[in-house]
């Protein structure tokens, strides 16, 4: 048995972080502390107010940045909102409220209809859309029989065929129960579990189901998770398991009222140890037996701590950068690949924003790097007055990195093509984005050699590495993380 007094140190206050603290907490341990260098929570969940003005109205909107929405399968992210006591809106929305509404365009600024099949009718249009029904109910097939197991979060034991983890099937749906369902652990052997270290085109082309990369490729590389050709299968469904995709099908997804960021400001607000903010870890030593971090305030000044243990829930490529990394840490932590995603807040000419969300799919492949991919209206209240976030890639393994200055550019002239030309930016970012290893990596076993490591030195490691970058996968790996270890 733990003992429940032991100090803690917490690197990190976005979803991980916060979500390790709150599962802590509700295992009695009290004795913990979060550091964040940032002076917000929240990490990539990040809700700018702005004030907007509307038929001569102004009032102040919440805006996203990153994380926009969730579904029936946010199973820890509802934990989160139980704990904090701030609860997400929809699928069934109200007036007012940030509903989720989407089109497709062509680069040309035609609507485009990919999935109607009765817009702009052709018997070749017919054929592919039962073509891609078929597929879509022989994939959902597969991943209940061939690839049972798949749908746990986290990777342990999937290179070798195995699986283990928290289960994040919904009783009764997609063949779901009760007993293999959150929060159960599922655990189990199946060889067929190795073709999940495919990139996911490949994978699809393995077992036949090309078309369904139609329906995939929306919410997963226009969000910044990467192409179809270098993504292992593996991150793509099991953020995008069958039930969750279909549910995007459906659009039977949630918002937040004042945004994701809130989610993770009223857990903080919770805690019996909120986050320090604007204190940046500089330095973790960690003899034999403890951890000694070393912490740089607000006020510049330096501050040694003593800990019994240590979770870091930060980007571990960084992580050798200010501590005593060992070499199979420095060796592992190395191998990991991060998305460049850039996106921006802007307001548009009068009359000219969109009201709508929309995809621009053409832009989704690596040839269109740093284009604009997707535009997220948020309030349809708002109609043509409401900004709009819009979000490109900048990187893609084997293509040449495109330039923060260039992507801006590029999505500037992308949005004026499709019709809605920008006014002014009122925020623009580049953000680390969906930390994961190659495929060869993952077949080599990554995800097992970091299990392996946990503990090790009084270390554990948490984060969007373990399972996959949204916050669902986050926050579930901590409440795994602190399950299994603490």
């Amino acid at each position: 048995m733990e003992k429940l007094d032991q100090r803690i140190c917490i690197i990190g206050a976005g979803p991980a972080g916060l979500s390790c603290a709150m599962y802590l907490e509700k295992k009695g341990y009290k004795n913990y502390q979060i550091y964040e260098k940032l002076n917000k929570v929240g990490g990539k969940c990040w809700s700018p107010k702005i004030k907007v003005k509307h038929n001569g109205v102004e009032e102040e909107k919440s805006f996203e940045t990153g994380a926009i929405m969730g579904a029936i399968t946010y199973h820890a992210v509802s934990e989160m909102e139980e704990f904090g006591g701030y609860y997400h809106k929809g699928p069934d929305f109200k007036p007012g409220e940030p509903n989720m509404r989407r089109e497709f365009r062509k680069t040309t600024g035609e609507v485009d209809h990919p999935f109607e099949p009765k817009v702009n009718f052709s018997f070749k249009k017919l054929k592919g859309l039962l073509k891609l029904k078929k597929q879509m109910k022989k994939l959902n097939k597969l991943m209940q029989t061939k690839y049972v197991g798949y749908d746990c979060y986290g990777h342990l034991g999937v290179a070798k065929g195995e699986y283990f983890g928290i289960s994040k099937g919904v009783d009764g749906y997609c063949g779901a129960t009760k007993e293999n369902s959150f929060p159960n652990y599922i655990k189990g052997s199946n060889p067929n579990l190795k073709d999940l270290a495919l990139p996911f085109a490949e994978f699809c082309r393995l077992n036949k189901v090309e078309e369904v990369q139609r329906i995939w490729i929306a919410p997963f590389t226009s969000f910044g998770y990467g192409f179809f050709d270098e993504i292992p299968a593996a991150l793509v469904m099991k953020y995008l398991d069958v039930t969750t995709a279909l549910e995007f099908v459906n659009m039977k997804l949630w918002t937040w009222q004042d945004g994701t960021q809130q989610i993770y400001v009223h857990v903080n607000d919770k805690l019996l140890h909120p986050a320090i903010l604007e204190t940046e870890v500089v330095k973790v030593e960690r003899p034999e037996g403890k951890v000694i971090v070393t912490i740089k305030g607000k006020d510049g000044k330096l501050k040694k701590e003593e800990f019994d243990k240590l979770i870091v829930t930060t980007p571990l490529d960084y992580f050798a950068q200010y501590a005593d990394a060992t070499k199979e840490e420095k060796e592992l932590f190395s191998k990991i690949i991060h998305e460049r995603y850039c996106d921006y807040i802007a307001t548009f000419e009068e009359g000219k924003s969109p009201n709508i969300s929309g995809y621009l799919v053409e832009n989704m492949v690596p040839e269109r790097l740093g284009h604009a991919m997707v535009y997220y209206n948020r309030w349809q209240c708002l109609d043509r007055d409401c900004p709009a976030t819009v979000y490109a890639l900048a990187n893609h393994t084997g293509s040449k990195d495109v330039d923060y200055d260039v992507v801006m550019k590029t999505m500037d002239e992308d949005m004026k093509k499709v019709g809605f030309p920008i006014k002014e930016k009122l925020y623009a970012q580049e953000v680390y984005y969906c930390p994961h290893v190659s495929s060869k990596d993952y077949a080599d076993g990554w995800y097992d050699k970091l299990e392996a490591l946990q503990g090790t030195k009084n270390t554990f490691y948490a984060g969007e590495i373990i399972s996959f970058g949204d916050m669902e996968d986050t926050c579930a790996a901590s409440k795994d993380i602190i399950g299994r270890f603490f």
